[in-house]
Formats: structure tokens, C-alpha cells, sequence
């Protein structure tokens, strides 16, 4: 993810620098003191609770101590265009129960407005991807509202959310590139209401878990989310969804091919993993 300074290279050199201590037997809670969240920790860490799943018998959820996962409904996301072509998009999916709508900046409340038109049944979330500005904020606020949107997220630069404080929030905020573990919470106060945990944010299912625990704590809803990936990719976020309000796991269905095996969808309704695939 470049957001992230990340790169195929830089994560695979960050994954070879642990081998030895991996070889050694290093365990999960070895890795949150070794390596900081991101792509190459949430590999290692979820490799490793599939690896302790299928030595023992036993399924990851059970390891963790959550309930069993059970199928879920999925945002599906619809790509930031021109207001004509994300209206298609919209009607094109209009049989989707949840539309995740990808806005960027100026021209947006067109956008949102052309989406609902598309998809007048469907329930809606926004991602605004940090590309709104104060001075956008009340036109953009008022087009969500008169479209019925459910969640708004990430709408304000991530560093210059302060604003967020201020204003009268009638729909949700939900925080994404402003938080990526446990340590970001305490910034986020009355600033947000929804969190968006991403697996390979927070640096894997380990600390996922965790901020999951502290946020419902602190009395954040909670959206399980993803960069776009394949079924592997998903599979251990699914532990997560049944604690969820929104679940944002439609990585697999926006790319050409998925892995083999690969998660069952229905639809929106996206199944949790079998054993061959992960957990």
C-alpha cells in the first residue's frame, strides 16, 4: 500500500528478516514486540494462527476464544467516476443490500445523489478517502444525509480531522487511515464513532482482536475492513464480523482471480472459511 510506504519488496524483505526467530519458534505476542503493524506482520501473524489451527485440531475462533463466525453480509464497493458512470455502477448492483461508495472530493455530492438514484433500495456507506475539506464538509454532510447514507468514512485528512469535534455529526464517522491499532485510540475521542479495523492495518488478527476489544470498550461501533486481496486475505477477518456493524470484506469479488480454495460467496453474503483455506 503506498498510503503506507509499503511496498511487494519492502514487505517481503520485512518477512525474510524474521525467519530465523520464526525457525526459533517465535510467537504472536513475539511479533507485536518485534514488528510494527502492517502488510508483513498481518502475514506472519495469521500464518501462524493457521499453523496452530491445524496442528491442534482446533479452529482459529476457538483458539481465540470467539464464537464460531457465521455468514455475513459485505459492503461492495463501487468505484470513484464520474457521477453518469458511478449511477450505472450503482444500478448495476442495485441488487446489492450494501453499497460501499468510494467519493473524491470536489464533485461528490453529485456523485452520492447519481449513486442513489441507481440504487434507491439499497443501504449506502460512503468512503470519502480523506479528499473532503472543511469548506466541503457542510455540502457533502447535507447530500449524505439527503440520500440516506449510513456511515461516513474517513472524511477528512488523517493528522487534520480536528474539525470533526466540532460539528454536528447526524450520520457516523467512521475513522480508517486515522487509526491502525490499539495506540491510535485515545486520538480519535469525540472525533469519531466507528472505527475501521483492516487486518493489515493493525498489523494482523492478533491486534485486531485486541483494538476490537478496546474500542467496543470505549464505546466505538465497529467496521471490519480490507485492502483489496484474495480470499486468504479476508479469511481471518471474518473472526471479527459477527461483532461488526458494517463488514467490508469484498476484496475477492473486485479482482479477475481469486485463490484456490477460496471463500464461498452468495451474493453479498460472504461465508466463513473452510479449514483448506485458512483456520
Amino acid at each position: 500500500m503506498p498510503r503506507y510506504g509499503e511496498t511487494v519488496e519492502s514487505v517481503s524483505a520485512l518477512l525474510a528478516e524474521q525467519a530465523q526467530v520464526i525457525a526459533a519458534g517465535a510467537t504472536r505476542a513475539d511479533l507485536l514486540e518485534r514488528m510494527k503493524p502492517g502488510a508483513a506482520r498481518n502475514a506472519l501473524d495469521c500464518a501462524l494462527w493457521d499453523l496452530e489451527a491445524k496442528r491442534s485440531g482446533k479452529p482459529a475462533w476457538a483458539l481465540a476464544g470467539l464464537s464460531a463466525p457465521r455468514p455475513a453480509t459485505t459492503a461492495y464497493t463501487l468505484s470513484l467516476g464520474t457521477p453518469d458512470s458511478m449511477e450505472a455502477a450503482a444500478r448495476a448492483a442495485a441488487q446489492r443490500p450494501l453499497l460501499k461508495v468510494k467519493l473524491g472530493g470536489e464533485g461528490d455530492p453529485e456523485r452520492i445523489a447519481a449513486v442513489r438514484r441507481g440504487a434507491p433500495e439499497s443501504r449506502l456507506i460512503v468512503d470519502a478517502n480523506e479528499a473532503w475539506r472543511p469548506e466541503t464538509m457542510e455540502a457533502n454532510l447535507a447530500a449524505c444525509k439527503a440520500a440516506g447514507v449510513g456511515l461516513i468514512e474517513q472524511p477528512l485528512p488523517a493528522g487534520e480531522d480536528g474539525l470533526l469535534a466540532e460539528i454536528d455529526r447526524t450520520i457516523p464517522i467512521c475513522a480508517d487511515e486515522s487509526l491502525h491499532d490499539r495506540a491510535g485510540l485515545d486520538a480519535l475521542a469525540r472525533r469519531y464513532d466507528a472505527i475501521n479495523i483492516k487486518l493489515d492495518k493493525a498489523g494482523g488478527l492478533t491486534e485486531a482482536i485486541l483494538l476490537a476489544e478496546e474500542a467496543w470498550a470505549r464505546g466505538f461501533s465497529l467496521m471490519v475492513g480490507c485492502m483489496v486481496g484474495t480470499s486468504l486475505a479476508m479469511a481471518p477477518a471474518m473472526l471479527l464480523a459477527d461483532r461488526a456493524a458494517y463488514v467490508d470484506l469484498d476484496g475477492p469479488l473486485l479482482l479477475a482471480r481469486d485463490r484456490d480454495p477460496a471463500l464461498h460467496f452468495e451474493g453479498s453474503t460472504i461465508h466463513p472459511p473452510e479449514p483448506a483455506l485458512w483456520g
